[in-house]
């Protein structure tokens, strides 16, 4: 393992990088160890692997030594990369915030979890990784996030937001997404640091272009800093045959270099010079070193020598752009896997672990052994906890929300359509809930119908703008952008929106301060978004997605933009509930109930699947009386309701979805008129329906009330299922009953048309309906 001095010029007057080096090895020794506990000492009674990552983590030891023990402040939050969980989990029990019990509980059912996690680990955590590249770019959505709510609400400015990132991960589209959104630039909080060991997974990186990828983040907008070699190669190049040493390592292929780091020292020697240009005077130099300098020199990268660390971090805080440090580390650092291509999940020995331990100073009998009292490694540790240490947040509940705003939907009317009118009704009837709206969209909010409410709120940006058509009459959209704004237009990137929504949705936690944020996307591409989206609300980001519009109702659109699969996305899942009303009022009550829903510990998200097909309110049969509209309420809020109840028993129940309630309920004429009584469900939420089943099988707790409301004992009948979306995220309902179930809907790609010919053409029109119901009651 490579050792560092004492700097001639240290980053701070009270630096011991000696005292620091001491530090980094017993981290390295506890991240290795907690890996090694979970794999080779506990029980695994399954008998299934219980896997960790030993040479990722020792790649990220020196970065994370650097930053923890010296460069942080209370403020900044980090990021760490996934497979460095060990790492973040041993610097937390230096820092006394994880007990050493937990050490032992990696990977174990209510233990340690294998990535970070914000919900479910018990230390501290400032962003949940795992799905690479996301955790990274969360940093980004924070610093907006955290932005936003200053200027809103006045909350404390947070310090850097800092990602550590595997270089593998730079071949995530999220990150390179990221970057170019154009608000990017102008943070300068960010800085992220790349562990660039030049391995992935299954293999050593042939060509990471490092080069060119530094290009890209300089053309983003980023400054870039590269911390390549130590200083004792530094040292080394100074001498004769320095250069012609230099050029042959930079010039030395990913893989080679790596099998240089299995080679002992005659190996070394032989192989070091290579065969080409400049090879008799690298041997020259060479010649004078003893064994041990050599081999220190062949790892003497700068991803590992602490001062040149810490002197990059201190660049990075005095540029005002977003900056990105490409330090230079080995794989399995220190470890006896170094350098091997397969050690991405390899585990020391037995052996080699005890060795580690003599090379580091510990006790493999007491390998959680603290340092002694009154220690200088001991001091150094409890100032960084002290340094570190930020008091939770004061939370501010979020302003009661109305159960009404007071809006009388009539006439011809979409969804899409009554949400654009949502906003200025709730501004008007509930304004404290209003100021905590803030919405986003991918370059989509005037065609998602948030026209008026960007005219009424304004577009957020942390620096005033000139909106240059201000005083163009035919302008429909005022484009006013300045920091008191509440809209938030992002890039063409479904990826950004759904990540600056999960932590807008985190403020609740991290500021103290609830937002209630809503996004609107086109429907067919959540499934684009679907990962980030999902590990927002992992991650404890609590938001409302809005698809719109949705299915083959778009229909001129064609098939490109029309989806099918997104009702049993929602349906499936955690932590969100899953919306999609056929009517004005019903959406209204529903998105008011969403958002009372927001900013709270136990609070939870939302997505509502939208149209822009307008049908006839009068078909929701809106009772007029106070007690009736009041029940209608709570059934829409329960997942569903009776829209016509047949006289007598029914032999059929139709159960409809969305934009297709028309054709529910035109079938359900039809029936009658064939002396064919009918029940007819409009069902506002399926995903609700589901838990109430899952609740009456004793699979889950909850509410089942809404089952005997919707399908009662006592009126069985065989159902026939209609939505413009797959037939299977409705197939449960036969679960209920135990009713025979015929499920209409889209199961293929769409294509470009009218409305009833694609309704005709996928069988979800009036007169398969029919069709369907008469063969079950035949």
């Amino acid at each position: 393992m490579a050792t560092t001095t004492k700097a001639p010029t240290d980053p701070s007057p009270a630096l011991d990088l000696e005292l620091l080096e001491l530090v980094q090895r017993r981290v390295l020794w506890l991240a290795t160890s907690i890996v090694h506990h979970a794999n080779k000492v506990r029980a695994t009674p399954s008998g299934v692997k219980v896997g960790g990552h030993q040479a990722s983590s020792a790649s990220m030891v020196s970065i994370m030594t650097a930053l923890y023990f010296h460069h942080l402040e209370a403020a900044d939050r980090v990021s760490v990369k996934p497979h460095a969980a060990p790492v973040a989990q041993a610097i937390s029990h230096l820092l006394g915030r994880l007990d050493r019990d937990r050490l032992t509980e990696l990977r174990a059912f209510g233990g340690l979890q294998s990535y970070p996690s914000r919900t479910k680990d018990p230390y501290p955590v400032d962003f949940s990784t795992g799905s690479v590249g996301i955790g990274a770019t969360a940093t980004l959505w924070s610093a907006l996030a955290n932005r936003y709510a200053h200027d809103h609400f006045g909350v404390p400015r947070a310090g850097r937001a800092i990602a550590l990132l595997g270089d593998a991960e730079l071949d995530e589209g999220a990150i390179w997404e990221a970057l170019v959104d154009p608000m990017v630039p102008s943070l300068g909080e960010a800085m992220w640091v790349v562990d660039l060991n030049r391995q992935s997974l299954d293999r050593i990186v042939p060509d990471i272009a490092a080069g060119r990828i530094r290009q890209m983040f300089e053309a983003a907008g980023w400054q870039t800093i590269v911390v390549k070699y130590g200083r004792l190669l530094r040292e080394l190049f100074e001498r004769k045959g320095g250069a012609a040493l230099r050029r042959r390592i930079d010039e030395m292929p990913n893989e080679e270099y790596q099998r240089m780091l299995r080679a002992d020292v005659a190996g070394l020697r032989e192989r070091l010079p290579g065969s080409g240009r400049g090879r008799r005077e690298v041997e020259r130099l060479i010649a004078e070193l003893d064994d041990e300098t050599l081999r220190r020199a062949v790892r003497d990268l700068g991803g590992h020598d602490l001062a040149d660390l810490l002197e990059a971090f201190r660049r990075c805080d005095e540029d005002e752009r977003p900056s990105v440090v490409f330090a230079y580390t080995i794989k399995a650092w220190g470890l006896a896997t170094a350098g091997h291509p397969a050690n991405h999940s390899a585990l020391l020995s037995i052996a080699e672990w005890e060795a580690l331990a003599a090379e580091l100073g510990a006790d493999p009998a007491d390998p959680w052994a603290p340092f002694p009292a009154g220690s200088p490694e001991a001091d150094l540790c409890a100032a960084a906890a002290a340094r570190l240490h930020r008091p939770q947040p004061s939370r501010q509940p979020s302003p009661p929300v109305p159960a009404d705003v007071g809006r009388n939907h009539r006439g011809a009317a979409s969804t899409q359509q009554a949400l654009g009118r949502f906003f200025p009704d709730l501004a008007r009837t509930a304004p404290e809930v209003a100021a905590r709206v803030v919405t986003v969209s991918p370059d989509v909010g005037t065609s998602t119908n948030l026209g008026g409410w960007i005219n009424h709120a304004g577009i957020w940006n942390p620096h005033e703008r000139t909106d240059w058509f201000a005083d163009d009459t035919n302008t429909l959209v005022h484009w006013r952008e300045n920091p008191a704004g509440q809209h938030v237009e992002l890039g063409i990137a479904e990826v950004n929106l759904v990540g600056m929504l999960g932590e807008l949705g985190s403020t609740w936690s991290r500021d103290g301060q609830p937002l209630l944020p809503i996004g609107t996307l086109y429907d067919p591409f959540l499934n684009r978004a679907l990962e980030p989206w999902s590990f927002g609300i992992y991650a404890g980001g609590q938001s409302i997605l809005v698809g719109t519009p949705s299915g083959v109702s778009l229909a001129p659109e064609g098939g490109a933009h029309q989806s099918i699969t997104t009702p049993s996305i929602g349906i499936g899942q955690p932590g969100c509930v899953a919306w999609e009303p056929a009517f004005g009022q019903d959406l209204e009550w529903a998105l008011l109930d969403a958002l009372g829903r927001l900013g709270r510990p136990d609070g939870e998200s939302a997505y509502f699947r939208l149209s822009t097909r307008p049908l006839d309110q009068g078909l929701a049969r809106l009772p007029e009386d106070e007690a009736g509209r009041e029940r209608r309420r709570r059934e829409c809020l329960a997942g569903g309701y009776l829209l016509h109840r047949a006289d007598g028993s029914p032999r059929v129940t139709i159960v409809a979805v969305g934009v297709t309630v028309p054709e529910g309920a035109a079938a359900s004429e039809e029936l009658a008129r064939e002396g064919i009584a009918t029940d007819l469900v409009c069902l506002t939420s399926a995903d609700l329906v589901y838990r109430a089943l899952r609740a009456r099988q004793g699979l889950a707790g909850g509410d089942d009330a809404v089952l005997d409301a919707l399908f009662p004992a006592d009126r069985p009948a065989p159902i026939v299922t209609v939505h413009d979306g797959h037939p299977h995220a409705l197939a449960f309902l036969g679960g209920i009953r135990g009713d025979r179930v015929a499920g209409l809907g889209v199961d293929a790609f769409g294509q470009s048309g009218d409305v009833g010919d694609l309704y005709r053409h996928f069988g979800i029109d009036t007169e398969t309906i029919v069709g369907a119901a008469l063969d079950l009651v035949s």
